[in-house]
């Protein structure tokens, strides 16, 4: 019943390390992302706009194809312990951090926009990656069932095999590609209202999978790589004055997902099947834009609704031993950037994001997987023109946890009315990370 129990506080951790502003990406493209994002009410390049705020590509009058490619480094670590005693009579407690040994993950955008001078009427299409993540924990080879062993040494009892009470090496891949035809309509020659229906390609793959129910002898499975579909829209107005002062909003609705269907294997090889669900959450935006001859001024206030949102508002433990959702708060965004165009054929810019935590402290174990939830990130971009037709761009990105998402263990047999998450006294769980990322775009104008 001990090793039983044991297992299942490692339940949540092989799903997946999710990026940014909780799973959600700040930016998309080279030069939305060195402005931290901001681009609702400063629409400075199509796909910032095309993702953030449709009606905002009303102020392109040409045909234009933008593509950029970045790659993504993430350095998260993990941290757990256990008190004396847990893992057998007279043993010491045991504590230990893994790193991440996970590679680069690239982060795609295409984007087109069709603008004609003196027409009314705009049109966009877009293919972005908008989340994309993965994690690579290695077993942890200082373990019981090593004959070298020490427990005097730190080791991490997470990344124990499963036949030790832990885990054993622990592998996540998911990708979101988001595919959306746009038309934004000129009201007036201050105000534009937008449209963009949206249809998703999600995919994934756990190593072991929480979400599935536990074998009482095999432990938890793993999953094939599986697919998802989902659609939603987003909606938008932009409102520009003379003055270079202007006003933005979006809704991007939720974007609902048919369940992922998971075919799992154990470790002694039998078999089963299981569902889950996992949509996009609902994101309000309104920004504030300024523009003088040499300066763009860029700031979007978010909100993410995580609490509505299908494997995000439940938590806690089912019938079966399974991870019933993540159990997300509702979080806030904060993004602003500065474009300095000063220097010829070559505007220079700055950004950074804010974004709240949306885990609670008391349901750090059931988010262990979620450890690319970022506060504070940083961005320094550049263009460079050549000519009137071509144009490139770069940005550098950095982000931090600022701290770590701390708590306790926790088991449904230790589940009580007073301890009705069934958290172990004297266990701990933490997770923190970094990123990094270097991106590149390039603009080719078309002939008016």
């Amino acid at each position: 019943m001990k090793s039983y129990v044991l297992k299942l506080f490692f339940l949540g951790f092989s799903t997946m390390a999710f990026s940014q502003a909780g799973h959600i990406m700040q930016g998309v493209g080279a030069v939305n992302m060195s402005m931290g994002g901001a681009s609702t009410a400063q629409p400075l390049d199509i796909s910032g706009a095309l993702h953030w705020n449709p009606a905002a590509i009303s102020v392109f009058d040409d045909k234009i194809l933008k593509f950029d490619i970045g790659l993504f480094f993430s350095s998260p670590e993990l941290s757990s312990s256990l008190p004396a005693g847990m893992l057998g009579p007279g043993a010491p407690g045991v504590s230990g951090t893994t790193l991440d040994d996970r590679g680069v993950s690239p982060m795609p955008a295409l984007a087109m926009v069709w603008g004609k001078e003196g027409s009314k009427h705009t049109f966009g299409a877009s293919a972005f990656g908008i989340s994309g993540f993965g994690v690579t924990f290695p077993e942890e080879p200082n373990n019981p069932l090593s004959p070298t062993f020490n427990p005097l040494e730190n080791s991490n009892p997470i990344n124990y095999p499963q036949n030790a009470r832990g885990f054993g090496h622990i592998e996540s891949d998911y990708i979101l590609l988001q595919i959306g035809l746009t038309w934004a309509y000129e009201l007036t020659d201050k105000l534009s209202v937008g449209i963009a229906p949206t249809i998703n390609y999600s995919k994934l793959e756990l190593s072991p999978n929480p979400t599935s129910s536990p074998s009482l002898t095999a432990g938890y499975p793993s999953t094939d790589k599986t697919t998802a579909i989902g659609f939603g829209a987003q909606f938008g107005l932009f409102y520009e004055l003379e003055s270079g002062l202007k006003f933005g909003a979006s809704y991007k609705m939720p974007q609902t997902f048919l369940k992922f269907k998971f075919d799992n294997t154990f470790l002694d090889n039998s078999t089963s099947k299981n569902e889950f669900q996992m949509d996009y959450p609902g994101i309000l935006s309104f920004g504030f834009g300024y523009t003088t001859k040499d300066v763009d001024l860029a700031i979007d206030f978010r909100r993410v609704h995580y609490k509505e949102t299908a494997g995000f508002k439940n938590t806690g433990w089912t019938q079966t031993a399974s991870v019933a959702g993540f159990g997300w708060d509702n979080i806030s965004i904060l993004s602003a950037g500065l474009q300095y165009k000063g220097i010829n054929k070559l505007p220079l810019r700055i950004g950074y994001t804010y974004s709240s935590n949306p885990i609670p402290e008391e349901i750090t174990f059931f988010n262990i997987p979620a450890t690319a939830v970022i506060k504070n990130a940083y961005q320094f971009g550049l263009s460079y023109i050549i000519n009137d037709r071509w144009k490139v761009d770069g940005v550098y990105h950095y982000g931090d946890s600022d701290g770590s998402t701390e708590g306790s263990i926790l088991s449904p047999d230790m589940i009580s009315p007073s301890n009705p998450l069934g958290a172990i006294p004297g266990s701990s769980v933490s997770y923190k990370m970094t990123t990094s990322m270097i991106q590149f775009g390039i603009a080719y104008t078309f002939n008016k």
